[in-house]
């Protein structure tokens, strides 16, 4: 801070304080080494929840991405297959997982879906995890913890994505799948509160995901993006580009909102063997201008 000080004029120096303390700034962009293209896209960890969290990280590189997302309770490794990999890690733990992104020159940028409580301790401790694991959004699905989370999202200065599963129709109290329900959620919340866009699950509800992305306009925070083979349901991942949910169009979408990622690829599909289609998807994103 003092070395960018010295080189402020007084008034400027004033509003660069007073904007810090406000918690304006947001976490610094990924950096442009870890992106494919015009964006920041890696894998969801759970592409790979047959295998561990070590093992993730391998096959994120192997398909070319240089960002991972974690989600809780994967196993470590297969050195330490009883270890689960969560927000609950010792020290020890967090070490050898941040030894293993070092090795193949990844970061960890996002966490989730993980529940938030509105009893603060409980929510700290998973801001305390991003925190020292560098993660710049946590995903979650919790609603009724909003006036926690933006007491957090200020104080840490990490993002926070409200992720979308498919419409329950026996469920009438889950309703975070309608981009129009978050959009008011989060409307009048700090701006780093927004939406992790599910696309895949967008479809699996009836939804075109360009048009869920128009709705939450300058609120997408994070995606796990999808391509499914049918518009329904019961479609599965396809490899960017094959199936019907427009990838393009929803690149081009995010482009014309000044969102670059974090995209996470979250193939639910092939599950033994994806790391060929992921490669695919992330190969799409890289030659897509």
């Amino acid at each position: 801070m003092s070395g960018v000080m010295q080189h402020l004029p007084g008034i400027l120096a004033t509003s660069f304080l007073l904007f810090n303390a406000a918690g304006i700034f947001a976490a610094p962009p990924i950096p442009d080494e870890y992106r494919a293209g015009d964006f920041a896209i890696g894998c969801q960890a759970y592409s790979f929840n047959h295998f561990t969290v070590f093992e993730a990280i391998e096959k994120t590189a192997e398909a070319g991405g240089k960002i991972i997302e974690f989600y809780p309770g994967q196993k470590l490794s297969k050195e330490d297959p009883a270890v689960k990999w969560d927000h609950n890690a010792s020290p020890d733990i967090i070490a050898k997982v941040k030894a293993k992104l070092k090795e193949h020159h990844m970061l960890a940028v996002a966490y989730g879906v993980v529940g938030l409580p509105k009893e603060e301790a409980a929510s700290r401790k998973v801001f305390e995890f991003a925190k020292t694991m560098g993660i710049r959004v946590i995903v979650t699905e919790s609603t009724d913890a909003l006036d926690t989370i933006e007491k957090l999202v200020k104080e840490y200065d990490i993002m926070v994505g409200y992720h979308d599963h498919p419409r329950r129709p026996n469920d009438e109290n889950y309703k975070v799948w309608d981009p129009n329900y978050v959009a008011a959620l989060v409307k009048d919340r700090d701006k780093r509160i927004g939406a992790c866009a599910d696309t895949g699950h967008w479809v699996r509800s009836g939804l075109k995901p360009v048009d869920c992305l128009r709705i939450l306009k300058g609120r997408i925070v994070a995606s796990h993006l999808k391509d499914l083979h049918l518009f329904s349901e019961k479609g599965h991942d396809v490899p960017y580009g094959q199936g019907v949910s427009d990838v393009a169009g929803i690149l081009d979408e995010f482009k014309a909102q000044g969102f670059t990622g974090p995209i996470s690829v979250e193939y639910e599909y092939n599950w033994d063997n994806s790391v060929p289609e992921i490669k695919q998807c992330i190969d799409f994103v890289r030659n897509r201008r």
